[in-house]
């Protein structure tokens, strides 16, 4: 994985997360209320959306310092977290399978992981 395809992954996950988030807004919105799970589908779609502009950060930098190879493993584990953190939410919200509340600090970590690589990759290499 390269910088040119995190770019391309992140304007992926970015265009989902706006689809998903405006679903959920107009088609959704009055299911979830009614359910009590509209703030569950709203995190999901926060953290969908600010992990996928980490990951168009992320393969900027990686354009600009290819040197710096924590940042393919910062992006993977950025792209694991809105799969995992955000997918069992969505699915949580919208399906009431509670078990999943249980793997989404998985993806949680995930994207904590992304971050800390993140930041080796300017530490290591700066």
């Amino acid at each position: 994985m390269n910088g040119k395809k995190l770019i391309q992954m992140a304007s992926i996950f970015g265009a989902i997360a706006v689809g998903i988030g405006a679903f959920g807004a107009h088609g959704l919105k009055d299911i979830l209320a009614e359910t009590g799970r509209l703030e569950t589908f709203e995190t999901a779609v926060k953290y969908h959306f600010y992990h996928s502009l980490a990951l168009l950060i992320i393969g900027i930098l990686f354009l600009f310092k290819p040197d710096w190879k924590q940042l393919k493993l910062a992006g993977i584990l950025m792209m694991i977290g809105i799969l995992i953190f955000s997918g069992s939410l969505y699915i949580l919200s919208l399906t009431g399978i509670t078990w999943l509340g249980v793997i989404t600090p998985l993806g949680g970590v995930a994207f904590i992981l992304g971050w800390a690589f993140l930041f080796l990759a300017a530490t290591k290499n700066s």
